[in-house]
């Protein structure tokens, strides 16, 4: 009796280690596309589906990441676990949300997000560099690299391991609201920006195929290309608005930061709330699935911007069911939703059921979100931890915040001459720039002057930034 039982106990381990060796998923020295197959071809409906779905983190739980199969996370603007969170509530409450995912049946990892767009600016104590109008302004790709670097390490130092960054929209009209999110209205200064990519990701290895995302371990983050495409080019400046161009000037100003985006390995593209020649980007299928993902060969995911589905319409989320349906077929793989995910979730399991969107679409979704996951590393190491903490507002990042300041500030000059230099500034009197012998100070004057808030601008703590010196820790430096 006790030989037979040991007989079965070995059995039963054998049995065991067989399938353990059978996932495939799990095992880190499979080939990418093995993994990918393998775990997709273990999910049901459900699963898929969950991981197509992006909930802001006020709906969030353990409790609806097991039950939804929730595949991604974000945080919008200004929302935060609490008032001056400290790094380490950040992580607590995301790996919260995160072994609610764990604990499913297949234990995929999500992914979490936030708009890192200007250094961590939604975290109290962070870096905050100068945006991309100034950055742009340098003409220093280097410097930008650099950047991306230090906010890998200030957004990894929260447990989070995606930023919606950068912006490489071409501000053609400066009564564009968002024009500050843009580095330039030359593309050629864009492409060049798009260095901020392996500065936040990592420089991609030699010899790496074209278009698949590459992200080089737990000290750096997914990026994400946004907003695909022509949102800097609306007419008259109107933010949302339409793109009147023809293809070949779409493709010569507002593309080609894609084009850089792409051979560097970027992550993620964000679509454009605008249109092109009356068409939604959202509903683009031409765009997203022609051009991105089959000329360009992108191979990383398409995301929505916030609510994006909803904009199809006029007005936003008149018909839903429609949204849905144009909105998937067009290529958009994961939908930032994010707050009614169960509607989300009904409407898109319908139409497959009912055969309106063709199961081979959700299954390419679904296998470019766990690309994207594999590379990242998020099945060996979902959980934060706080070995990075202290990289949260450091002395070195905020002396390169002061870099970037120096490098970034346009001195503009009342007056006809070219030929005489303005700085540096006489000591004595000039013909150009009257001045007192021994000038030792400058007058800033004005709204801005003295406040940290409006310094920063927009996306700093809160969505469009807030006026004051108390909104998170800093220096005006005289």
């Amino acid at each position: 009796m006790a030989r037979t039982l040991i007989s079965l106990m070995g059995l039963l381990l054998l049995c065991c280690l067989a399938e353990a060796e059978y996932l495939k998923y799990k095992d880190p020295k499979q080939p990418l596309h093995v993994r990918v197959n393998d775990l997709v071809s273990r999910m049901t409906l459900e699963e898929k589906i969950g991981q197509m779905t992006q909930i802001e983190r006020g709906v969030a739980s353990a409790e609806v990441m097991k039950k939804y199969f929730i595949g991604s996370v974000l945080t919008g603007g200004g929302s935060a676990p609490a008032r001056q969170a400290s790094a380490e509530a950040w992580i607590n409450i995301i790996n919260d949300f995160q072994k609610g995912a764990l604990s499913t049946r297949l234990g995929i990892p999500m992914i979490y997000g936030i708009d890192a767009v200007h250094g961590h600016n939604n975290v109290y104590n962070a870096t905050i560099f100068p945006h991309n109008i100034g950055l742009g302004a340098t003409r220093d790709p280097d410097l930008v690299k650099r950047i991306g670097a230090a906010t890998a390490l200030e957004v990894r130092a929260t447990g989070i391991p995606y930023t919606f960054a950068p912006c490489i929209a071409v501000c053609r009209d400066p009564r564009w609201g968002r024009c500050y999110e843009s580095y330039s209205e030359d593309p050629k200064i864009v492409q060049a920006m798009t260095e901020l990519i392996p500065g936040l990701q990592g420089d991609i290895p030699a010899g790496s195929p074209k278009g698949v995302p590459y992200v080089a371990g737990k000290t750096k983050v997914a990026a994400c290309a946004k907003h695909f495409v022509g949102d800097g080019g609306t007419i008259n400046g109107v933010n949302e608005n339409n793109t009147i161009i023809d293809r070949h000037g779409l493709l010569a100003i507002h593309m080609p930061a894609y084009y850089n985006s792409i051979i560097k390995g970027v992550s993620t593209v964000m679509v454009s709330y605008s249109s092109w020649n009356g068409i939604k980007m959202h509903a683009n299928q031409e765009l997203v699935t022609g051009f991105l993902k089959n000329t360009l060969q992108f191979r990383g995911f398409v995301i929505t911007d916030w609510e994006g589905l909803d904009r199809i319409t006029s007005p936003p989320h008149a018909n839903y069911s429609y949204s849905v349906e144009v909105g998937i077929k067009a290529g958009i793989d994961m939908v930032m939703v994010p707050y009614n995910y169960i509607e989300f979730i009904d409407d898109l399991t319908f139409q497959v059921k009912n055969n309106i969107i063709p199961m081979s679409r959700i299954d390419d979704a679904v296998r470019r979100i766990l690309r994207v996951k594999f590379v990242m590393g998020l099945f060996e190491n979902p959980l934060a931890d706080d070995s990075l903490v202290d990289q949260l507002g450091s002395q070195e990042h905020r002396e390169l915040a002061r870099e970037a300041v120096r490098k970034s500030l346009v001195l503009l000059k009342n007056g006809d001459s070219t030929e005489v230099p303005l700085l540096p500034l006489p000591k004595k009197t000039s013909k150009i720039l009257p001045l007192p012998k021994k000038t030792s100070k400058i007058l800033v004057a004005g709204s801005h002057a003295d406040n940290l808030g409006y310094q920063c601008g927009g996306w700093t703590i809160e969505w469009q930034g807030l006026s004051g010196n108390d909104l998170t820790r800093g220096k005006i430096d005289g």
